[in-house]
């Protein structure tokens, strides 16, 4: 028995609102895709039944990501698997070298930006810079974005698949060096104008507060075998909260962070912890986890290729088959 594990659970479960898609894509992206990235309704139920999460609002979330792009049906007689979409596959990843980095991005000590030319309506400036946030861009100002390290041309690639190409014609993309920037701000002020970084140091502290005693209680009982449940239903929250604070993080590397970034520890927390949960949870897997004709596709030990070289996984065992 393992009370920190059985503690975190319950505290989710005890949430009065669970954002059910969130939690159904962080479960697409780290147990579906690695097992051929397809599920049958029932077994998507019944792994997620233990969190809280009833048929009905299984269904209905399930039945909003289809609206909204990121999963799509294949039918199999009167039963159907859900899977990604493209897109849905392609933000999954895009989170997933993130998750399962061995470490923060080297800096080339160049900022890319992307200036805006013309003048916006109120509501495109808005998604404009929502699309931009999510993948990490900070704003200076109205006009100007700015980040570190991503390809800008993956940007513009990204926004004209996601349905906002008509904003392309009025971005300038621009790569500068640092120094270049020094008359305007200093690395360390342009990063404190761009970004709150204060608001996601107390989310990363919150993440460590949370996950540091199911991960000393683990280390204190080497001995003691997981519940192979609970160790799938952890590991699933492991992720997803550890992913919803990607989302808000811009991936900044470590030269332009301050002093003892608490991301740093959260990476290392949730890596170390997700080692010992893979087994245990793979196992509970292979037996709940099914498509809509019966089989239960097997783990693929090229999901371990996330990880980095210097940092393998063990592949895990199959102990029950379908």
């Amino acid at each position: 028995m393992n009370e920190p594990i059985r503690a975190r659970i319950a505290s989710f479960c005890a949430q009065k609102r669970v954002l059910a898609g969130s939690l159904i894509i962080s479960l697409f992206g780290d147990m579906v895709l690695p097992r051929g990235g397809r599920i049958w309704m029932g077994s998507l139920i019944r792994l997620l039944e233990p969190l809280g999460l009833n048929e009905r609002l299984a269904r209905t979330a399930v039945f909003r990501l289809a609206r909204d792009q990121w999963l799509c049906s294949a039918a199999h007689g009167r039963r159907s698997d859900y899977l990604l979409t493209p897109t849905g596959q392609r933000r999954c990843e895009e989170a997933a070298r993130q998750i399962y980095a061995a470490r923060g991005p080297d800096w080339d000590r160049r900022w890319r930006l992307l200036l805006v030319l013309a003048p916006l309506a109120q509501k495109d400036r808005d998604g404009l810079r929502r699309a931009l946030f999510w993948q990490g861009f900070g704003a200076l100002g109205e006009q100007c974005f700015v980040h570190p390290g991503v390809n800008l041309s993956v940007v513009l690639d990204t926004l004209a698949a996601e349905g906002k190409g008509r904003w392309l014609a009025d971005l300038l993309p621009l790569v500068a060096a640092d120094a270049s920037l020094a008359g305007m701000a200093g690395n360390a002020d342009l990063v404190a104008r761009a970004w709150d970084l204060r608001g996601l140091a107390r989310a990363y502290g919150d993440f460590v507060a949370l996950y540091a005693p199911v991960l000393a209680d683990l280390r204190a009982e080497r001995q003691v075998a997981i519940d192979d449940e609970e160790a799938c239903l952890l590991r699933l929250l492991l992720i997803h909260d550890y992913r919803r604070l990607l989302l808000r993080d811009p991936e900044l590397p470590e030269v332009l962070l301050p002093v003892d970034w608490p991301g740093e520890q959260a990476r290392v927390l949730c890596k170390e912890l997700y080692r010992r949960l893979l087994a245990p949870s793979e196992r509970h897997l292979d037996r709940l986890l099914c498509t809509a004709d019966g089989r239960s596709p097997t783990f693929s030990p090229a999901f371990l290729a996330r990880f980095q070289p210097d940092d393998p996984l063990p592949i895990p065992e199959r102990r029950s088959m379908r």
